[in-house]
């Protein structure tokens, strides 16, 4: 039965439309912005300003960022953190969250509430500083972007919340065949919870990747700066730019301090900008399943 719409509901549904778009204009126009700034020449931006539009076109800002090799390591370092970072953590994270939602696992409240106690209390830098640097001696290590981060308590009791949803029959019924809880976890459990990993893992992924204190803290050698950390020391030293041109010799040649604070940004967001939209297509999905499955 098809069911007419009135004309106050298309006004309403109108209005939605365009409140939608105004503010997703406003969320890009930043963005746009920055583009047309990093492709600016630096005179031309300080003559005029930001804008929507390069007054004058120039690549110069890449061109003199893409010289410098530390990018390109800085760029390793992120994915790989990111990448082995998010799958560990996963791993980390499902181990202890589905033993939490067994209910016939012994003291299981007094654990879930000994990783609560974390989410309201902390040891304090100087005792992570000490317990990192000197005990685990992670210092200067790639590891120690990686391993401090393995466990989140709120992503742990959003898995653990999402395994308590699930029908108890099916590990029921895997333990009768002689499965066991490693076996129900990997091969029943795990699939179901797509929809609750897809989310998690998002959220582990953009924490990995937008990773710059503990570099700050424990990595001083330049090959183990992530991408977020190299950016913040070029936005703190207005001198990179002119190191980096430090060859040229023209008259009236304004070095592209802030051009190359403007690249620099989109070098390192544009991956994640891009890459999303495939991303949430699949994120979408998995939690319209999931909702469907309930």
């Amino acid at each position: 039965m098809n069911i007419k719409e009135s004309i106050g509901d298309r006004a309403l549904l109108s209005l939605m439309y365009a409140a939608i778009a105004v503010f997703a204009i406003m969320c890009l126009l930043p963005f746009v912005s920055v583009i047309s700034s990093s492709i600016s020449t630096e005179g031309s931006l300080l003559r005029n300003g930001f804008s929507l539009f390069p007054k004058e076109v120039s690549f110069e800002a890449y061109q003199l960022l893409f010289k410098n090799s530390t990018i390109y390591k800085s760029y390793g370092v992120t994915i790989f953190i990111t990448v082995v970072g998010t799958v560990l953590a996963m791993l980390v994270t499902c181990a202890l969250a589905y033993p939490l939602s067994l209910r016939s696992l012994k003291y299981r409240n007094h654990i879930a509430f000994y990783v609560f106690f974390t989410l309201l209390f902390h040891g304090g830098l100087v005792t992570s500083y000490i317990l990192i640097t000197k005990y685990l001696g992670l210092k200067d290590s790639i590891w120690v972007l990686i391993i401090p981060s393995l466990l989140n308590p709120f992503n742990m009791f959003l898995m653990r919340n999402f395994f308590q949803s699930i029908d108890e029959s099916l590990a029921e019924s895997a333990k009768m065949d002689g499965a066991n809880e490693i076996y129900i976890m990997f091969r029943i459990m795990i699939p179901i919870s797509l929809p609750a990993m897809a989310t998690v893992s998002l959220f582990y992924a953009l924490g990995f990747w937008n990773k710059w204190f503990e570099a700050l803290l424990y990595i001083s050698k330049e090959d183990l700066f992530p991408l977020q950390y190299l950016i913040k020391r070029i936005l703190e030293n207005a001198d990179f730019s002119k190191q980096l041109a430090a060859g040229v010799s023209v008259p009236g040649y304004v070095a592209p301090t802030l051009t190359t604070r403007m690249a620099t940004t989109i070098v390192t967001i544009g991956p994640i900008i891009f890459l999303y939209p495939f991303l949430q297509k699949y994120f979408v999905k998995g939690l319209l399943v999931g909702a469907v499955k309930g």
